[in-house]
C-alpha cells in the first residue's frame, strides 16, 4: 500500500494528521558548503565575495529546483497552521520556489558582484544531477494552504550576498585589496 493511501486511511479511520512537506534538493543557505551535488550553488556566493574564480561541477545547462532557506523556514509554521480539514491531500506536499540553470545563477551573481568569474567543468556529480527532476509541482501546496515563496532568483542572490557580507565573508579579501 502506498504512503498516500495509508495517510488517507489513517485520516479517515483515526483522524490522524500525517502531513508532511518535500523540499527541493537545492536548499540555498549561508551555511558553509560541503561536497554535496547542490552545494555548488552556495559555493559560488562565497567565491564571488572572496574574489575567487569558481569552477562549477555541473554543465552550464543543468537545471534543478531550489529554495532559499528563509522560505523553508517560513513554510514550516504556515503549513502546520493550515486548516487540515480543508485540504484535499492528507499526506505530502512538494514545495518549490524556482528552477534555475547553473548559468542563470552564475549570471545573477555576476550582476551583483563585479568581476565574478565562473567556469563549468562537470565532474562525476553531473550524473547525479541528471537523475533529478528539473522542477517540482507545488500546485497542491499553493492551492490548499496558500504556499507562496518570497524569494526568486534576484531576491535570493541579494539576500545571500547581504547575509554573507554581514558574517564577514569577503571582508579579509577586501581589506587585503586596499
Amino acid at each position: 500500500m502506498s504512503r498516500e493511501l495509508l495517510c488517507d486511511y489513517y485520516v479517515r479511520r483515526y483522524g490522524l494528521d500525517g502531513r508532511g512537506v518535500r523540499y527541493p534538493r537545492g536548499n540555498i543557505s549561508e551555511t558553509l558548503p560541503g561536497i554535496g551535488t547542490t552545494d555548488y550553488a552556495a559555493e559560488r556566493f562565497y567565491a564571488a565575495l572572496r574574489g575567487e574564480r569558481y569552477t562549477c561541477l555541473v554543465r552550464v545547462d543543468t537545471v534543478f529546483p531550489v529554495i532559499c532557506m528563509p522560505d523553508c523556514i517560513k513554510a514550516a509554521p504556515e503549513f502546520l497552521d493550515a486548516d487540515g480539514a480543508t485540504r484535499e491531500h492528507r499526506n505530502g506536499f512538494n514545495l518549490a520556489a524556482m528552477s534555475l540553470s547553473a548559468a542563470a545563477l552564475a549570471d545573477e551573481i555576476a550582476a551583483h558582484v563585479s568581476g565574478f568569474d565562473c567556469t563549468f567543468k562537470p565532474d562525476e556529480r553531473q550524473a547525479i544531477s541528471d537523475s533529478w527532476p528539473g522542477s517540482l509541482d507545488d500546485a497542491g501546496a499553493r492551492r490548499e494552504w496558500g504556499w507562496h515563496p518570497e524569494f526568486n532568483l534576484a531576491a535570493m542572490t541579494t539576500g545571500m550576498l547581504q547575509r554573507l557580507r554581514a558574517r564577514g565573508v569577503g571582508a579579509v579579501d577586501e581589506a587585503v585589496a586596499r
